[in-house]
């Protein structure tokens, strides 16, 4: 049974062990049923995109749906325990609440901020009860830190599933790149999210172990391209460290340029910022 049988397979099993039937499980995923019906017989391939809305949904990574497990090798580095979410297709019955609450916490957060967002918010949003919030986050902060939890899943389905694809380094780091441009939508979402979390962790150091591990993972994905890129001779810089803490440095810099408006910043002009360093400081050497 080779890669593709084995993922079409998995997403048999995941369908399977949904409360719902196949049509409302495309229908949740915003898939066709007739096109989820084709990719699952192998008539079509599921699209990078469609991976990740049927792990989202699932409560699984991609790296599990292409690869049989959350820490199996990848192009992208894998999450710490602590800051990663495990996959378990076997009890998607029960965590199908809890996914649906967080999801719904998650883009008030986005939307509103962290301080703006109450437990009875969520509860009303999401049709439910504040004591059944709590069932599952006994606390607000819980909150936050599974809202952070779940950035980092999707930010790791997503590049597992645009990157596993790409055999150069060259395109990889650009494609990188590209998933981390706050674009209007689930990307700019992400990044609300994230400015939120720099500052609730600058005010409590409780917060700060979650983070590094949370941060790391994106941090040694750079660095390992990078590496990559050296072995494949197209990259020639001297320090991958130094190339690595001054990209994700700057990406970090433009992105909250864009997301508070400062006059001038655009995505466009952010992009074009960080591939005109990769090509001078990265593809040519500094």
């Amino acid at each position: 049974m080779d890669e593709t049988d084995q993922l079409r397979q998995r997403v048999r099993q995941l369908i399977q062990s949904m409360p719902v039937p196949q049509r409302e499980f495309a229908a949740a995923i915003g898939l066709d049923q007739t096109k989820l019906s084709k990719a699952l017989n192998g008539a079509r391939r599921f699209s990078p995109h469609e991976l990740v809305r049927v792990a989202e949904y699932s409560g699984v990574t991609v790296n599990w749906l292409l690869n049989g497990s959350d820490d199996a090798k990848t192009v992208t580095a894998v999450p710490a325990p602590a800051a990663g979410t495990a996959s378990d297709p076997d009890d998607l019955a029960h965590s199908e609440p809890r996914r649906r609450i967080l999801e719904t916490a998650w883009q008030l957060i986005a939307e509103r901020g962290y301080h703006r967002v109450r437990i009875a918010d969520i509860a009303q949003a999401c049709g439910t009860s504040t004591a059944a919030i709590h069932y599952h986050f006994p606390t607000k902060t819980e909150v936050l830190d599974e809202a952070l939890r779940r950035n980092v899943k999707l930010a790791f389905d997503r590049q597992v599933a645009e990157l596993h694809a790409v055999p150069g380094a060259h395109d990889r780091l650009l494609k990188l790149v590209e998933l981390q441009l706050p674009t209007e939508g689930l990307l700019r979402a992400e990044w609300s999210v994230w400015l939120q979390v720099w500052n609730e962790v600058a005010l409590d150091p409780r917060l700060r172990s979650l983070y590094t591990d949370s941060y790391d993972r994106w941090y040694q994905t750079i660095l390992m391209t990078i590496r990559t890129g050296q072995e494949q001779g197209v990259f020639r810089l001297a320090d991958p460290e130094a190339a690595t803490a001054q990209l994700t440095a700057l990406i970090d810099g433009l992105g909250i340029q864009v997301l508070t408006g400062r006059p001038g910043s655009t995505v466009g002009a952010m992009r074009a910022h960080l591939h005109d360093f990769i090509d001078r400081s990265i593809v040519q050497g500094a």
